[in-house]
């Protein structure tokens, strides 16, 4: 099913952008766990449009209904359904979409592959989808805190030329969240605010990078060959709307190292757990987690819906321009970052509950 995502903890998102409304359904969550509207609405409220000038601005107040799965503010270990309805649908703004394909977007793909595409707001291939998975990694996020003291944070590493070397060690989401960027850096956030800003003006979009880290995940998350714990992450990033690289650890920075630079030596701590002195591996040693910080990457390209002329096609193939109309983020990455945030959480939920089945299972 393309539109689920999991095993043990397993999400199906529904909704189309300018539909009646989007949502989750979160399967496999743990019973009796207390389940906050406030927790998941601080989430979307992260990540819903109209935050500032260098988002669409879109009014959306994304407000969250919780449809099943909880009762008296624990859930019932059934499935949970939570929707957000769809209040500010103009489709109008899209009327000249109709008959010309963005270029670099989805309308072109879905139209061949469906014979039909939702051209008011991009139906499913919006980035309007993941308010679900948001909605459903706010839950995710929050048990991992309360079960085994996961701390995750993202931020924005990079818009455009601009990057920013944080402290992954210490960052905080107080610090991600001080600026309208999402840059913990206030120098090279005001550069990348700036550059924003520019792009909007001219009509253009940026793209960049997300960075985050997992902190507290313990040892033995993950399984073998297939279903690597940065396998499994690698699909949860690379299916977010947008993006076009993933990294774990040194990525390919790696690549240009020697195995004596790169490989991280084992020593016992002061506490008598074995760490390691580096961490290019980013917490995963064969597919599975020894309890180092897990670090990941996420490139975005620019969006693809612009307001300058470009040229394209009609569905029938016919030379025309385009100069798309709408309410459009001229960056998608101060948004992703709750996005990210909530991938990391989903996967991490997920493989902790595989990892404490096979931990219950009797062995020889």
């Amino acid at each position: 099913m393309s539109s689920s995502f999991g095993q043990m903890l397993r999400i199906t998102t529904f909704g189309e952008s300018h539909g009646g409304a989007v949502g989750v359904v979160l399967d496999g969550f743990p019973a009796r766990f207390p389940v906050s509207l406030e927790v998941i609405q601080a989430a979307l409220d992260r990540r819903r449009p109209g935050q500032s000038s260098l988002t669409t601005q879109r009014r959306e107040s994304d407000t969250v209904e919780i449809l099943s799965g909880v009762q008296d503010g624990l859930s019932l270990g059934t499935p949970i359904a939570l929707m957000v309805r769809n209040e500010d649908q103009r489709p109008r703004d899209y009327a000249n979409m109709v008959d010309a394909y963005r270029p670099s977007h989805a309308d072109f793909t879905y139209d061949v592959k469906y014979g039909i595409r939702a051209a008011s707001g991009g139906g499913r291939s919006s980035a309007r989808e993941t308010v679900g998975r948001v909605a459903a990694g706010a839950l995710a996020q929050a048990w991992l805190a309360a079960t085994y003291g996961v701390e995750i944070v993202a931020w924005v590493s990079q818009v455009g030329t601009i990057s920013a070397r944080v402290n992954e060690d210490t960052v905080t989401v107080a610090q991600v969240d001080a600026n309208d960027v999402r840059c913990p850096h206030p120098e090279h956030a005001a550069a990348m605010i700036a550059s924003i800003e520019a792009a909007r003006r001219d009509g253009d979009s940026l793209g960049g990078c997300v960075s985050a880290v997992a902190r507290g995940v313990p040892v033995g998350w993950g399984e073998p060959i297939f279903d690597k714990l940065e396998a499994d992450l690698a699909k949860a990033m690379m299916s977010l709307p947008a993006t076009k690289g993933f990294e774990i650890g040194s990525g390919f920075a790696g690549t240009q190292m020697t195995g004596k630079s790169h490989n991280d030596a084992f020593v016992k701590d002061e506490a008598g757990r074995i760490v390691t002195t580096s961490n290019h591996s980013g917490g995963i040693q064969g597919g599975i987690s020894n309890g180092m910080p897990i670090r990941v990457r996420v490139g975005f390209k620019p969006v693809a819906t612009i307001s300058s002329e470009q040229e394209t096609v009609t569905p029938e193939g016919e030379a025309t321009v385009l100069a798309a109309k709408g309410r459009h983020d001229p960056c998608v990455l101060p948004r992703a970052v709750p996005i990210v945030e909530a991938m990391l959480a989903l996967v991490l939920a997920d493989h902790a509950l595989r990892h404490s089945a096979y931990s219950h299972l009797p062995h020889p």
